[in-house]
């Protein structure tokens, strides 16, 4: 299983894609990390499975 993992993701508020850099070493994690285009603060819920796979929700911050 990798250490770190690139995810694309779709911001909430302008439907751009960039990419997130998880942590696959951590099951589960919840953090903020502003849009690479519009830089609104993204809420992130990760998880990670036992096999390495990797899900990534987006929220924004008025959810």
């Amino acid at each position: 299983m990798e250490i770190e993992q690139t995810v694309m993701v779709q911001c909430p508020y302008c439907a751009q894609s960039f990419e997130v850099l998880v942590d696959c070493s951590l099951g589960h994690q919840e953090y903020i990390e502003d849009c690479e285009v519009c830089c609104r603060p993204v809420s992130l819920v990760v998880d990670v499975t036992e096999d390495g796979s990797v899900t990534v929700q987006t929220r924004g911050e008025d959810v």
